[in-house]
């Protein structure tokens, strides 16, 4: 055999094996694996930070759910696809914001909003993941550093680009008018970003065991329902058209799995939004123009509870709560009582939350101790500052076994220093017939809940189960 033919023998060789592969392989050849646009003058670490600069801004600006269970929920759900998802490993969070529109959004660098509205929209468990592993891959792909980039390269001669972005990065953006927070031209994407967007997060659902044409579904179903609840979505998220048929290409050049069902956490949380009511943007609106989402401290005489009593009449529970307090909530969701100015940062400063809480099943039924240090657990996840104090104590309410907690925090609340003030909550878990467990959060700082106590005990005194 002459090396000529040799060669060629051995090229025909390599060219079959390396079919076979692909055949056998898709994944190595056919997953979509875009780069992030250039130019970029933001190093990662630069874009993190100004991301958590910002999300501090939007915890503050906008209402947030504080129900332990769904925020614990959407954290593990995104904590999935966070570990399936290619490129630089950021800092992701995970936060819901009360609101009734369709909507999500991603800060550069890794900080991930979701509304109220869009769960209770999501037929299935793989649309919300769907709509979470969309966001996540516009901070993949770096989609918000890249337009300000290139707003940037208008705006400066080269000669300064590297001068802005050295330090001082917050301010000098600034100077250019170039900003990440809320209604943000750069958090409002092109329809070639939406695809890359659709494309990669189609490889992250498929990663994380989700159908990936339900992501493709749940956009197609906005558009067809229409309305004022999802306008915001698709204004944001514009059609690049074909939206179907290239998520269904896409994954059909993944292997095959077994994606996975709705799980049970996902079938509560459904069944625990449907009776939440989110704020629409237009009173988030005058919430903001108000400044009753970010007050200043209340005063005591604020916050004082009256002597007069109404009766909340919900579906679990009845409770009487003092006349001057409001009941933020309906019958079938969580409540939370305070007085007008008892929120501060989106956070109850002074008041009660009541809600329910679904433990998960040991061997036979669970105890109310078992049940009340799941309770715990959850509420540290959601608010890892909170530590208890001293030993859960058992005690009853009007005959009804139930435990007593004491913990503390800091407060949304700062004192003379700008320090928050020290925050005391007094948790008390009721056991239910039903093996769940219905509980109450009394808070106020450290320093007033001595004047609240006697009204707490009033209330405790007035519950009656259902």
């Amino acid at each position: 055999m002459t090396m000529r033919v040799f060669f060629r023998a051995r090229a025909v060789q390599v060219l079959a094996i390396a079919l076979i592969f692909s055949l056998i392989i898709p994944d190595a050849f056919a997953r979509y694996q875009p780069k992030p646009g250039r130019p970029n003058f933001f190093s990662l670490d630069q874009e993190v930070q100004l991301g958590q600069q910002e999300a501090v801004k939007v915890d503050q600006q906008m209402p947030l759910v504080t129900d332990p269970q769904l925020n614990s929920y959407i954290q593990h759900l995104g904590a999935r696809l966070a570990a399936k998802a290619p490129g630089p490993k950021y800092p992701y969070t995970f936060k819901i914001v009360n609101q009734s529109d369709i909507n999500a959004f991603a800060l550069p660098g890794g900080p991930i909003h979701v509304n109220l509205g869009t769960i209770q929209a999501a037929d299935n468990e793989a649309q919300l993941a769907g709509v979470m592993a969309h966001e996540m891959s516009h901070v993949i792909m770096r989609h918000s550093t890249h337009m300000a980039s290139q707003q940037m390269l208008a705006q400066a001669p080269l000669s300064i680009l590297g001068g802005l972005m050295g330090n001082g990065v917050g301010a000098q953006l600034a100077q250019l008018g170039i900003g990440f927070g809320l209604g943000s031209v750069f958090l409002k994407y092109s329809r070639d970003a939406e695809k890359q967007a659709d494309l990669v997060g189609t490889g992250i659902m498929h990663d994380a065991g989700f159908d990936p044409e339900q992501l493709a579904r749940f956009f197609s179903k906005l558009e067809e329902q229409g309305g004022s609840r999802g306008a915001q979505f698709l204004s944001d998220h514009p059609n690049p058209g074909n939206r179907v048929q290239y998520i269904r290409a896409e994954a059909d050049t993944l292997p095959r799995l077994q994606y996975s069902q709705d799980s049970a956490e996902f079938r509560q949380v459904k069944q625990r939004v449907s009776g939440m009511k989110g704020l629409t943007a237009q009173q988030i609106q005058q919430q903001q123009k108000s400044g009753t989402n970010n007050p200043g401290p209340p005063r005591s005489q604020d916050v004082r509870p009256s002597e007069q009593m109404k009766t909340l009449n919900h579906s679990a529970y009845t409770v009487s709560y003092p006349a001057n307090w409001q009941v933020y909530g309906d019958a079938n969701s969580e409540v939370t009582i305070a007085p007008q100015n008892g929120i501060a940062q989106n956070s109850i400063a002074y008041g009660v939350m009541i809600n329910g809480f679904q433990p998960e099943q040991q061997n036979g039924r669970n105890s109310l101790d078992d049940m009340t240090h799941q309770l715990l657990s959850q509420l540290r996840q959601s608010n890892p500052d909170l530590r208890q104090v001293g030993n859960d104590e058992n005690t009853s309410v009007n005959g009804i076994p139930a435990k007593s907690v004491i913990m503390v925090g800091p407060s949304p609340i700062a004192g003379s220093n700008n320090r928050p003030l020290q925050e005391r909550d007094w948790l008390v878990a009721l056991e239910r017939d039903d093996g769940m467990l219905l509980y109450f959060v009394f808070i106020a700082p450290q320093q007033d809940f001595g004047q609240l106590q006697p009204s707490f005990n009033q209330m405790l005194r007035s519950v009656r189960m259902k």
